[in-house]
């Protein structure tokens, strides 16, 4: 069986949950052949998948939304790469199609969440599983008028998958398709925990420690905030943050999930991975605001729910006034299952058993 998975270059959000379902799926099916098909970069693949086997065809299935960093949204770039897009998806539908048949196996397209992936489907008679938490329709469909002929096309193309697996800290989403709900989709850590621990020079006491990741397009805070909270040590993927005494640069290749059990606080953004790690982990986490995409109040929503955490403004942010010395918000209701990579998994193996290929 070869497994074909369409992963929206958006964001590293999308990769590292389909790397999760990806990482439970092997230890399902080993014999399975795993296909990535994403415009987000090797390296981060081989990051996200460790020990996994898998091929990587580079390929933008999607757009999303242009960002100019972690909290900014760019619609005029948008709809012009919308537009460059459309000219493109032809010919790599078309070069895509003739690779795949000529692998003569048996084919299962997983996508996450790119529309483009219906028609690469329906052109090769495959099944289609989607796997999110939201669609670009409901993006688009916040975002103006412009954007409307988008929106429609992209829920058309949801509409033909399927089954869904519908992720938690999920907007809604009304595909009139099968599905499936699942929990928490974050990865595990792969380090030995002490030996990462003594490599970052990190303290015992875990309220002292506290995660600054804003994903990879990062956010540019000034190093010298850092320096408000002296009793705290900082561990960051940003460079440049990390040139603060009291922060200590994430190793390239190490992903922030890695130190999180060392770490009793995050700040960050709105994101759907960063809070599936976190509220795995058992992380607090302190929310900077985000405007313009309208998952961003979904997520901040389902944090005050299932998480532990604080909210803050992104003047707040920038001041350094992180209320790290203030005690986290319980969340208003349940916690959330972490099982969904192995959900998903068992779905996709469930799935390929009950059809004829």
């Amino acid at each position: 069986m070869l497994i074909y998975a369409c992963v929206s270059a958006h964001g590293f959000g999308h990769g590292s949950r389909t790397a999760s379902v990806l990482t439970a799926l092997h230890g399902l099916r080993p014999d399975w052949r795993l296909v990535l098909s994403t415009a987000l970069p090797e390296a981060f693949l081989r990051s996200a998948l460790g020990p996994v086997p898998f091929e990587h065809r580079p390929c933008r299935w999607d757009v999303g939304v242009v960002q100019a960093d972690a909290l900014g949204a760019d619609a005029g770039a948008t709809l012009a790469a919308l537009s460059a897009l459309e000219a493109e998806l032809p010919a790599q539908l078309a070069a895509e199609q003739a690779w795949l048949a000529a692998q003569a196996m048996p084919l299962l397209v997983l996508a996450d969440v790119p529309p483009a992936a219906a028609a690469l489907a329906r052109g090769l008679g495959a099944p289609l599983i989607w796997l999110a938490s939201f669609g670009w329709e409901a993006i688009y469909g916040a975002m103006g008028a412009a954007f409307s002929p988008w929106a429609d096309r992209c829920l058309a193309a949801y509409r033909q998958g399927d089954l869904l697996l519908r992720c938690p800290l999920a907007m809604p989403i009304d595909w009139g398709i099968p599905e499936l709900s699942i929990g928490l989709t974050a990865g595990s850590p792969r380090l030995e925990p002490g030996s990462l621990a003594r490599q970052l020079q990190l303290p015992e006491e875990r309220d002292r420690c506290v995660l600054v990741s804003f994903g990879g397009l990062g956010y540019d805070l000034d190093p010298e905030l850092l320096q408000l909270w002296p009793d705290h040590v900082f561990v960051s993927p940003d460079p440049r943050l990390a040139t603060a005494a009291n922060c200590r640069l994430l190793p390239v290749g190490v992903r922030p999930l890695e130190v999180l059990g060392h770490c009793a606080r995050l700040i960050t953004k709105p994101g759907y991975s960063s809070f599936c790690e976190a509220l795995s982990a058992g992380v607090g986490v302190h929310l900077v605001h985000r405007d313009g995409f309208a998952e961003a109040p979904v997520l901040e929503a389902a944090l005050v729910r299932h998480g532990w955490h604080r909210l803050l403004s992104q003047d707040q942010a920038r001041q350094g006034d992180w209320q790290l010395d203030q005690p986290l918000q319980p969340p208003t209701g349940e916690p959330l299952a972490g099982n969904g990579a192995a959900q998903a998994a068992e779905a996709l193996a469930a799935f390929v058993a009950g059809r004829s290929f």
